[in-house]
């Protein structure tokens, strides 16, 4: 019989079984790497980044969010069961991969490169000694993708940074090349076929069945990680600044930039901006979680370096950054928005105005001061609230 694919949408969750467990003190001390990894991550585009240091940070992020996600999961099914030793490992390894970024040019590539596959081998091996497979997202257990990494180890770059997204891509094309129930039949199959050649072995692993509401507060609490580190790079870029009229417009248009975003994405979504709860499955929520924090975190780079310029305009590399990064974001949360059911009127008069607004400020705000700037996009992030309250 044929496996069908699993739907897009995630089961409805079951109130009568809900969990209500939340996140452990081991969970919250891992997210501490997280803050870290953030950091050393968004300082990579200061300055007046390029299309390269775009794409390099794009890389590394990406690496990050995955690796700091196999643990995620892993605590999600396991609960208590989860064995201390080896998150605090991972951890290790996550911190290694933090550390390296800031040098990730020179020598600290290869520390990068052997700390990501270090996490990668071992998320791999909880599943394997818990004999679950994690078929909703099944990157948590590939390992194919770090083969290209072991190679970078001993190549110069620009080619080891290819390596490394060839890798990232490795693991993604196998996450999403076939559904659950295709996962979980071709399993059943190849286990079916060691026994007639083999005998009776153990048992055919099980899909790991993943915790929703905890999943969402993970997420939603790596959102806020990421959220926060938009103020600390507004609030260190502006302790060694004169403080003036403009200055003090840039800054409570900033603080209020960050309370609109968090307010589309944790207030209401847990993480991803406008999706409802059990509306997509991990395998399609995760990655929209992922790009929308690495657009934050983009943002946040771009809020610290306004202030640098709070006299003037903008260069024009870090006014893309800042209007791409909102765009981004916004256009995550118009996908998200759109699945959730909030219809074709919602799509047209709040979903496109306010991925495009952000897009055409880059364009035609040349000679715009940072303040004014950031004020607008203000507007555009409100858009959605300002709908609801006015025309809805």
């Amino acid at each position: 019989m044929t496996a069908q694919p699993d739907a897009v949408s995630a089961p409805p969750p079951d109130s009568s079984g809900e969990s209500e467990r939340h996140a452990s003190w081991l969970e919250l001390f891992f997210d501490l790497i997280a803050v870290a990894g953030v950091a050393q991550l968004a300082h990579l585009l200061h300055g007046a980044p390029g299309h390269a240091d775009l794409a390099l940070y794009c890389v590394l992020y990406l690496a990050f969010w995955t690796a700091w996600m196999c643990f995620t999961t892993y605590g999600n099914v396991a609960a208590d069961k989860v064995h201390t030793r080896t998150v605090l490992i991972g951890m290790f390894g996550l911190a290694v991969m933090a550390a390296a970024v800031p040098e990730i040019r020179s020598d600290h590539a290869a520390a990068f490169a052997l700390a990501y596959v270090l996490v990668r081998l071992l998320a791999s091996q909880v599943w394997q000694g818990r004999g679950e497979v994690p078929a909703d997202w099944p990157m948590a257990q590939l390992s194919a993708g770090v083969v290209p990494w072991l190679v970078s180890v001993w190549a110069e770059e620009p080619v080891r940074y290819w390596l490394w997204a060839a890798g990232l891509v490795i693991d993604l094309g196998l996450t999403f090349a076939r559904s659950k129930n295709q996962v979980m039949a071709r399993l059943q199959g190849e286990w079916e076929e060691r026994d007639r050649r083999h005998g009776p072995t153990a048992a055919i692993p099980r899909a790991a069945r993943f915790d929703p509401r905890h999943l969402d507060e993970r997420l939603g609490l790596f959102t806020l990680i990421v959220l926060g580190e938009g103020i600390a790079q507004g609030v260190d870029a502006a302790s060694e600044a004169e403080w003036d009229a403009e200055l003090c417009s840039l800054a409570v248009g900033s603080f209020v930039l960050l309370l609109a975003l968090w307010a589309l994405a944790v207030r209401r979504s847990s993480g991803v901006p406008l999706l409802g709860f059990g509306v997509l499955a991990p395998r399609f929520s995760l990655p929209l979680h992922c790009v929308a924090t690495g657009a934050l975190a983009s943002l946040a780079a771009a809020l610290g370096a306004a202030v640098e310029h709070a006299e003037d305009s903008l260069p024009l590399g870090m006014r893309w950054l800042m209007c791409g990064a909102i765009a981004v974001f916004l256009a995550v949360g118009l996908l998200a928005g759109a699945l959730s059911g909030r219809g074709a009127r919602w799509i047209v008069a709040v979903g496109l105005p306010m991925v495009a607004a952000p897009l055409l400020l880059a364009f035609f705000a040349e000679q715009w001061a940072p303040a004014t700037l950031v004020w607008a996009l203000v507007l555009v992030a409100r858009w959605n609230w300002i709908y609801e309250k006015r025309f809805a």
